[in-house]
């Protein structure tokens, strides 16, 4: 797709590629054109500066336009940065009503940019870093959420089977899992000591939620790896399935929730702001918009928020390790990876008044 110079939001800005990020430029031309014959001319490359896992390139030639992701360089855990399961997630979600970029083509040879890669399509709209969504208009804050959650209940109203994901994950005894996974990815690369994440994970086991019901689930989904159309409040594209599995639907909801818990200096959060007076829905409205499209009969409890908090504790506390050892996909990683205390403060908090 052409690119749209009007179109500027913070999540959608490209720089030069970083040093530690880059490749052969001209091999990665040659392969491109193989599948994508209208790439031609001369191809230049620019990388994403938002985002803080998998490295995320424009390729721009001069009558095309692809994004390409691919895993960092450096040692890695190993079930992260699965890149194969990115890509195979939005292959099978395209054509259900999910907003996601189509899928162009994958690839595991390492000899082409140092590691496996996919490219799809460039989409074209607003990505925001920040949940207060600057630039928008009162009006608009309101059916843009709304957006968000009626986008989040389609995904997990489509049938993982039916769209060739059964085998996508394990089923069942998901937070269970979920828990051991991110407690093992906390203790194995941990940067500092965070006495909350220590009672988090004393606590947490007897209070898991119950349930084993089974959707596909995002495992990231927030403002921020959303595409929104370039003018109207709607969601164009989710991007960011690097953690999607087949999962609880709740644990992602609460994951979204965050923002309603961390302030806009933590991570670009609505605590504290006048939500109401901005236009933006509370928690609860947010929350009944999802159950309602998604046709629950339950909904989500302080537990879910509590887990949600834990988990990305562990998450941006990974990213400050990668910041540490110089492999992370953005400059702001160690930055980001601070919030790794805030979040385990904020979640132990929920905790002790639930």
């Amino acid at each position: 797709m052409p690119h749209n110079p009007t179109i500027v939001s913070e999540g959608t800005k490209t720089s030069t590629v970083r040093a530690a990020h880059r490749f052969d430029e001209d091999r990665l031309g040659g392969v491109v054109r193989e599948h994508l014959p209208d790439a031609t001319g001369k191809l230049t490359v620019e990388q994403f500066g938002y985002g803080q896992s998998n490295p995320t390139y424009l390729l721009r030639w001069p009558n095309a336009e692809y994004v390409l992701r691919k895993q960092p360089p450096g040692e890695l855990l190993p079930s992260a940065h699965a890149v194969d399961r990115e890509f195979r997630v939005q292959k099978a979600l395209e054509g259900t009503g999910v907003p996601v970029a189509k899928m162009h083509f994958f690839s595991d040879d390492r000899s082409i940019v140092g590691t496996p890669f996919y490219v799809m399509e460039r989409k074209v709209g607003r990505v925001f870093t920040d949940c207060a969504l600057p630039g928008t208009e009162r009006d608009e804050r309101a059916p843009m959420y709304r957006a968000v959650a009626e986008t989040l209940a389609k995904l997990h109203t489509v049938d993982p089977a039916a769209v060739g994901l059964g085998d996508f994950g394990r089923p069942g005894s998901y937070y269970e899992r979920q828990f051991n996974r991110w407690s093992r990815n906390y203790l194995q690369t941990k940067t500092r000591e965070i006495p909350e994440m220590d009672r988090l994970m004393e606590w947490l086991p007897p209070h898991l939620p119950p349930g084993d019901e089974t959707t596909i689930v995002h495992g990231d989904f927030r403002i921020g790896n959303i595409m929104f159309h370039p003018t109207e409040p709607r969601v164009v594209a989710v991007f960011d399935w690097e953690l999607a599995t087949l999962g609880h639907p709740l644990s992602d909801l609460g994951y979204c929730c965050i923002l309603y818990h961390a302030t806009p200096a933590e991570y670009w959060g609505l605590r504290g702001l006048d939500i109401e007076g901005l236009g933006f829905p509370s928690q609860e409205e947010f929350v009944r918009t999802y159950v309602e499209a998604s046709g629950r009969s339950d909904s989500m409890r302080d537990v879910h928020l509590v887990f949600s908090m834990f988990r990305f504790a562990a998450i941006l506390d990974g990213v400050r390790a990668r910041g540490l050892a110089g492999n992370a996909a953005a400059d702001d990683a160690e930055e980001v990876g601070r919030l790794a205390l805030t979040m385990a403060k904020r979640g132990w908090e929920l905790a002790e008044k639930s």
